[in-house]
Protein backbone atom coordinates (compact mmCIF):
# COMPACT_ATOMS: atom_id res chain seq x y z
CA UNK A 1 0.00 0.00 0.00
CA UNK A 2 2.67 2.60 0.86
CA UNK A 3 4.33 2.08 -2.55
CA UNK A 4 1.01 2.61 -4.31
CA UNK A 5 0.35 5.74 -2.25
CA UNK A 6 3.79 7.10 -3.13
CA UNK A 7 3.09 6.41 -6.79
CA UNK A 8 -0.25 8.24 -6.61
CA UNK A 9 1.40 11.15 -4.79
CA UNK A 10 4.11 11.31 -7.48
CA UNK A 11 1.48 11.38 -10.22
CA UNK A 12 -0.36 14.23 -8.49
CA UNK A 13 2.91 16.10 -7.92
CA UNK A 14 3.77 15.88 -11.61
CA UNK A 15 0.26 16.89 -12.72
CA UNK A 16 0.17 19.84 -10.32
CA UNK A 17 3.55 21.00 -11.62
CA UNK A 18 2.45 20.53 -15.23
CA UNK A 19 -0.68 22.64 -14.65
CA UNK A 20 1.43 25.43 -13.10
CA UNK A 21 3.76 25.34 -16.11
CA UNK A 22 0.82 25.29 -18.52
CA UNK A 23 -0.69 28.30 -16.75
CA UNK A 24 2.56 30.25 -16.95
CA UNK A 25 3.91 29.21 -20.34
CA UNK A 26 1.18 27.46 -22.27
CA UNK A 27 1.59 24.14 -23.98
CA UNK A 28 4.95 25.14 -25.44
CA UNK A 29 6.32 25.39 -21.90
CA UNK A 30 5.40 21.81 -21.07
CA UNK A 31 8.78 20.24 -21.60
CA UNK A 32 10.26 17.32 -19.72
CA UNK A 33 12.94 19.62 -18.29
CA UNK A 34 10.36 22.11 -17.03
CA UNK A 35 8.26 19.38 -15.45
CA UNK A 36 11.21 17.68 -13.73
CA UNK A 37 12.49 21.05 -12.51
CA UNK A 38 9.15 22.19 -11.16
CA UNK A 39 7.97 18.87 -9.74
CA UNK A 40 11.34 17.60 -8.46
CA UNK A 41 10.40 14.24 -9.97
CA UNK A 42 12.97 12.46 -12.14
CA UNK A 43 12.42 12.01 -15.85
CA UNK A 44 12.62 8.23 -15.34
CA UNK A 45 9.77 8.39 -12.85
CA UNK A 46 7.74 10.56 -15.20
CA UNK A 47 8.22 8.06 -18.02
CA UNK A 48 7.37 5.21 -15.63
CA UNK A 49 4.06 6.79 -14.61
CA UNK A 50 3.02 8.49 -17.86
CA UNK A 51 4.94 6.77 -20.67
CA UNK A 52 5.78 10.04 -22.40
CA UNK A 53 5.42 13.79 -22.25
CA UNK A 54 2.17 13.42 -24.20
CA UNK A 55 1.06 11.03 -21.48
CA UNK A 56 1.52 13.79 -18.89
CA UNK A 57 -0.53 16.24 -20.95
CA UNK A 58 -3.23 13.64 -21.56
CA UNK A 59 -3.39 12.72 -17.87
CA UNK A 60 -3.59 16.39 -16.92
CA UNK A 61 -6.44 17.00 -19.37
CA UNK A 62 -8.25 13.89 -18.11
CA UNK A 63 -7.85 14.94 -14.47
CA UNK A 64 -9.24 18.41 -15.25
CA UNK A 65 -12.15 16.91 -17.19
CA UNK A 66 -12.91 14.54 -14.32
CA UNK A 67 -12.99 17.47 -11.88
CA UNK A 68 -15.40 19.33 -14.15
CA UNK A 69 -17.67 16.29 -14.61
CA UNK A 70 -17.71 15.70 -10.86
CA UNK A 71 -18.89 19.26 -10.25
CA UNK A 72 -21.49 19.09 -13.02
CA UNK A 73 -22.92 15.81 -11.74
CA UNK A 74 -23.03 17.08 -8.16
CA UNK A 75 -24.87 20.24 -9.21
CA UNK A 76 -27.34 18.35 -11.39
CA UNK A 77 -28.15 15.65 -8.86
CA UNK A 78 -29.00 18.20 -6.16
CA UNK A 79 -31.96 19.48 -8.17
CA UNK A 80 -35.50 18.19 -8.13
CA UNK A 81 -36.86 19.38 -11.46
CA UNK A 82 -35.43 19.46 -14.97
CA UNK A 83 -35.40 23.22 -15.44
CA UNK A 84 -33.45 23.83 -12.23
CA UNK A 85 -31.14 20.96 -13.25
CA UNK A 86 -30.32 22.64 -16.56
CA UNK A 87 -29.69 25.91 -14.74
CA UNK A 88 -27.50 24.18 -12.15
CA UNK A 89 -25.34 22.48 -14.79
CA UNK A 90 -24.82 25.70 -16.75
CA UNK A 91 -23.91 27.66 -13.62
CA UNK A 92 -21.63 24.90 -12.32
CA UNK A 93 -19.74 24.86 -15.62
CA UNK A 94 -19.31 28.63 -15.62
CA UNK A 95 -18.28 28.58 -11.95
CA UNK A 96 -15.67 25.90 -12.66
CA UNK A 97 -14.22 27.96 -15.50
CA UNK A 98 -13.96 31.07 -13.35
CA UNK A 99 -12.52 29.20 -10.35
CA UNK A 100 -10.07 27.11 -12.40
CA UNK A 101 -9.30 29.02 -15.60
CA UNK A 102 -6.05 27.14 -16.24
CA UNK A 103 -7.72 23.74 -16.03
CA UNK A 104 -10.57 25.08 -18.18
CA UNK A 105 -8.10 26.41 -20.76
CA UNK A 106 -6.50 22.97 -20.93
CA UNK A 107 -9.86 21.16 -21.23
CA UNK A 108 -10.77 23.43 -24.14
CA UNK A 109 -7.36 23.30 -25.85
CA UNK A 110 -6.49 21.84 -29.22
CA UNK A 111 -4.53 19.12 -27.42
CA UNK A 112 -7.54 18.12 -25.33
CA UNK A 113 -9.67 18.13 -28.48
CA UNK A 114 -7.17 15.81 -30.19
CA UNK A 115 -7.08 13.48 -27.19
CA UNK A 116 -10.87 13.57 -27.04
CA UNK A 117 -11.22 12.66 -30.71
CA UNK A 118 -8.57 9.95 -30.57
CA UNK A 119 -9.79 8.39 -27.33
CA UNK A 120 -13.48 9.28 -27.18
CA UNK A 121 -14.73 5.76 -26.43
CA UNK A 122 -12.04 5.19 -23.78
CA UNK A 123 -12.77 8.53 -22.13
CA UNK A 124 -16.48 7.76 -22.11
CA UNK A 125 -15.80 4.35 -20.57
CA UNK A 126 -13.50 5.74 -17.85
CA UNK A 127 -16.06 8.41 -16.98
CA UNK A 128 -18.98 5.97 -16.96
CA UNK A 129 -19.44 6.23 -13.19
CA UNK A 130 -19.76 10.02 -13.49
CA UNK A 131 -21.94 9.95 -16.60
CA UNK A 132 -24.42 7.21 -15.67
CA UNK A 133 -26.21 9.28 -12.98
CA UNK A 134 -26.52 12.13 -15.48
CA UNK A 135 -28.01 9.81 -18.10
CA UNK A 136 -30.42 8.36 -15.52
CA UNK A 137 -31.41 11.89 -14.49
CA UNK A 138 -32.14 12.75 -18.12
CA UNK A 139 -34.25 9.61 -18.60
CA UNK A 140 -36.22 10.21 -15.39
CA UNK A 141 -37.09 13.75 -16.43
CA UNK A 142 -38.01 12.60 -19.92
CA UNK A 143 -40.38 10.05 -18.39
CA UNK A 144 -42.02 12.81 -16.34
CA UNK A 145 -42.42 14.90 -19.50
CA UNK A 146 -40.11 17.68 -18.30
CA UNK A 147 -37.40 17.02 -20.90
CA UNK A 148 -37.82 16.57 -24.63
CA UNK A 149 -37.81 12.99 -25.90
CA UNK A 150 -34.40 13.20 -27.52
CA UNK A 151 -31.45 10.88 -27.07
CA UNK A 152 -29.34 11.54 -23.97
CA UNK A 153 -26.33 12.51 -26.14
CA UNK A 154 -28.48 15.06 -27.98
CA UNK A 155 -29.81 16.50 -24.70
CA UNK A 156 -26.21 16.73 -23.46
CA UNK A 157 -25.11 18.42 -26.69
CA UNK A 158 -27.96 20.93 -26.70
CA UNK A 159 -27.26 21.74 -23.06
CA UNK A 160 -23.47 21.83 -23.06
CA UNK A 161 -22.79 23.02 -26.62
CA UNK A 162 -23.71 26.67 -26.02
CA UNK A 163 -21.86 26.69 -22.70
CA UNK A 164 -18.70 25.26 -24.25
CA UNK A 165 -18.87 27.80 -27.09
CA UNK A 166 -19.22 30.70 -24.65
CA UNK A 167 -16.41 29.37 -22.47
CA UNK A 168 -14.06 28.91 -25.44
CA UNK A 169 -14.76 32.46 -26.55
CA UNK A 170 -14.18 33.79 -23.02
CA UNK A 171 -10.91 31.87 -22.74
CA UNK A 172 -9.58 32.89 -26.16
CA UNK A 173 -11.07 36.21 -27.26
CA UNK A 174 -12.29 37.43 -23.88
CA UNK A 175 -15.25 39.39 -25.23
CA UNK A 176 -17.96 37.39 -23.44
CA UNK A 177 -19.35 38.44 -20.09
CA UNK A 178 -19.75 35.27 -18.03
CA UNK A 179 -22.19 36.98 -15.67
CA UNK A 180 -24.43 37.73 -18.66
CA UNK A 181 -23.99 34.14 -19.85
CA UNK A 182 -25.03 32.87 -16.41
CA UNK A 183 -28.17 35.04 -16.54
CA UNK A 184 -29.16 34.25 -20.13
CA UNK A 185 -27.95 30.79 -21.13
CA UNK A 186 -30.05 28.62 -18.78
CA UNK A 187 -33.38 29.92 -20.10
CA UNK A 188 -32.30 29.82 -23.74
CA UNK A 189 -30.98 26.28 -23.33
CA UNK A 190 -34.14 25.26 -21.48
CA UNK A 191 -36.25 26.30 -24.48
CA UNK A 192 -34.32 23.81 -26.62
CA UNK A 193 -34.57 20.82 -24.25
CA UNK A 194 -37.73 21.39 -22.23
CA UNK A 195 -40.56 18.89 -22.71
Amino acid sequence: MPKQQRGEATVEQVLDAALRIYAASGEAGLTLGAITGTSAVSSGSIYHHFGSLDGVVTALAMRSLEQLLKELAAALLQTSDARSGIRAVVLAYLDFVQAQPDAARLIHSVTADRVGMDRAREIRDTQEARLTPITLWIHAHQESGELARLSAPLIESLTMGPVVAVVRRWLTVGDVDLAEAARELPDHIWRSVGG
